[in-house]
């Protein structure tokens, strides 16, 4: 089979942006290829137009283009005619897009389009309780309507998207991201930095880092010696208009916790995996995503994850036992989650074993391209 993926971001060094969905859509992209699949990859608002291939897996960028009127309609048509000719020449069976932006409205393929539930702004929204602009719910709804089918990261981002938008649930399945595991693998995890707690993600809102400031202030009265070490970009806030959310975590943290926190910012992916081995607890206290994929990784390196209890977190973590689920909001039992397992080895070595368990079962990317292949096969014929 021949599959065709449509995105603005893929971990290359050629591509200008690469964040989670990038890891899961490589993730795919290779699992397919490793099964005998062809897939090409169009990335767009790229610097410049190429082709590139990485690990089997045949990219196009194609550059950022700005037009005397209504860009957002004729880049749109652009991409549409250089994606159409690649799946003319190439015969495609098959293409995919993300729902963000709606980036695929006003397009027509020669190919049947399916649109994963990566995270649409009206589901950021919702989630955030934000208002969205009328113009991008109605790009994102456009999109939407014209795919043939849909597959959800998890049922809880399935069940919010048809409800926003009205779609047709029978069109849609739920379909985990996935690992290769054999990259997450820890061979000594009773090896970690002691009290050491880990934060891996955008430095924004919406992710929780304003009530972690606050839950890491509470863990430090009972573990002094605690260190909370923060990786990924910073953000400006959509709230208060201040250009770093991280400057508004600072005048959060007390003075005692802020000597223990160490802001690593953007760091090399490799390097990433290392910090996930060296923590002992890892915490993403999010209030809006579809799936998360450092949980998974960092349940994959057996570590013990705090997690949000929205929604779908319920999907990736069996509360007490491969980790927990507490709502953001909820500071002091937050915390308390955390000190308990920096006070317990044993807690820590049991919930990473089970943690690992639950990836190998729900999350291995090897098992979850058949699933899309499957279903991919089911559309176009």
């Amino acid at each position: 089979m021949k599959i065709g993926f449509i995105t603005s971001e893929y971990p290359h060094p050629k591509v200008s942006h690469a964040a989670g969905i990038a890891t899961s859509i490589k993730n795919l992209a290779v699992a397919l290829v490793k099964k005998g699949q062809n897939v090409t990859v169009f990335v767009y608002h790229q610097k410049e137009s190429t082709i590139v291939f990485d690990e089997g897996v045949e990219i196009h960028l194609i550059k950022k283009e700005t037009f005397k009127l209504f860009t957002w309609y004729f880049y749109r048509k652009y991409v549409q005619k250089y994606v159409n000719k690649v799946v003319k020449e190439k015969d495609i069976d098959v293409l995919e897009a993300a729902d963000w932006t709606g980036i695929t409205a006003f397009m027509n393929f020669k190919a049947p389009l399916v649109i994963r539930f990566h995270g649409s702004d009206a589901y950021f929204c919702k989630l955030d309780g934000r208002k969205q602009k009328f113009k991008n719910f109605m790009f994102e709804k456009l999109a939407l309507q014209k795919a043939k089918a849909y597959v959800a990261p998890t049922t809880y981002a399935g069940i919010e998207t048809q409800k926003i938008f009205g779609l047709n649930k029978k069109k849609i399945k739920t379909i985990h991201y996935g690992l290769q595991l054999d990259n997450f693998q820890n061979d000594n995890p009773s090896i970690y930095n002691r009290d050491t707690i880990l934060y891996i993600g955008t430095i924004i809102r919406k992710k929780g880092v304003l009530e972690l400031a606050e839950i890491f202030n509470k863990v430090i009265k009972e573990k002094p010696n605690a260190k909370l070490i923060l990786i990924g970009g910073d953000s400006s806030d959509i709230k208060t208009g201040t250009t770093s959310t991280f400057k508004l975590m600072e005048h959060i943290f007390s003075d005692e916790a802020k000597k223990q926190v160490n802001y690593l910012g953007k760091i090399p992916y490799e390097e990433v995996k290392e910090h996930i081995k060296k923590a002992h607890v890892c915490t993403y206290p999010s209030f809006a995503e579809t799936l998360g994929m450092v949980t998974i990784e960092s349940m994959a390196m057996q570590k013990p994850v705090v997690n949000t209890s929205i929604g779908w977190a319920q999907e990736l973590i069996e509360d007490n036992v491969s980790g927990y689920l507490v709502h953001p909001t909820k500071v002091d039992d937050y915390a308390a989650k955390i000190v308990t397992l920096l006070n317990d080895e044993k807690l820590c070595e049991q919930i990473g074993k089970a943690a690992k368990l639950k990836v190998e079962d729900l999350f291995d990317i090897n098992k979850n391209a058949d699933i899309n292949i499957e279903y991919y096969k089911s559309i176009i014929t």
